[in-house]
């Protein structure tokens, strides 16, 4: 109950600078473990209902509108100054490519880590058991299926390095 009414009254908040000031804290109470000062426009979707503690975020971090967590078993851990556009998706978990009469298929999740100095461009989909190293770039609409090493702008479906950039 606590984590409906804190989600309800952050993600209704006007957009204004008075309110975006105060939303990190309504999402800190209805669950999210929440590790200093961040800006996080909202709304945010989470789900299942129920999961908002499988979410971490960084001091310094700051997460545009629309941004989807697909969280039911596993985390979702954000590192400290990540840049994370409108409309990005982090989606723990996937389902088997092969479908049994009897049980339908198989689901498997695995958390996805975003270190420091990140920034994640619009519409781009982090998946599941995913790390995002130090200082690296993912390109706006970019499907990310691998690991991504520091200090690398990468982009397109799936992802794929576009270049080193600055010093690993």
């Amino acid at each position: 109950m606590r984590e409906h009414l804190f989600m309800i009254i952050a993600n209704n908040l006007p957009r204004l600078a008075f309110f975006d000031r105060m939303k990190p804290t309504f999402y800190r109470l209805a669950g999210i473990n929440i590790k200093g000062k961040c800006t996080i426009w909202g709304p945010l979707t989470i789900r299942p209902i129920g999961c908002v503690k499988n979410i971490e975020i960084g001091a310094g971090t700051f997460i545009n509108t629309e941004v989807r967590f697909g969280v039911p078993a596993a985390r979702v851990v954000i590192g400290k100054n990540v840049l994370i556009g409108p409309r990005v998706m982090f989606e723990t978990v996937n389902h088997s490519l092969i479908y049994d009469e009897n049980n339908g298929r198989s689901s498997c999740a695995e958390a996805i880590t975003v270190e420091d100095n990140v920034w994640i461009g619009a519409g781009a989909i982090i998946t599941q058991g995913v790390t995002i190293g130090l200082g690296a770039v993912v390109a706006a609409g970019a499907v990310v299926i691998n690991d991504i090493r520091p200090s690398t702008l990468v982009g397109g479906v799936p992802a794929k390095v576009l270049k080193k950039i600055g010093n690993e």
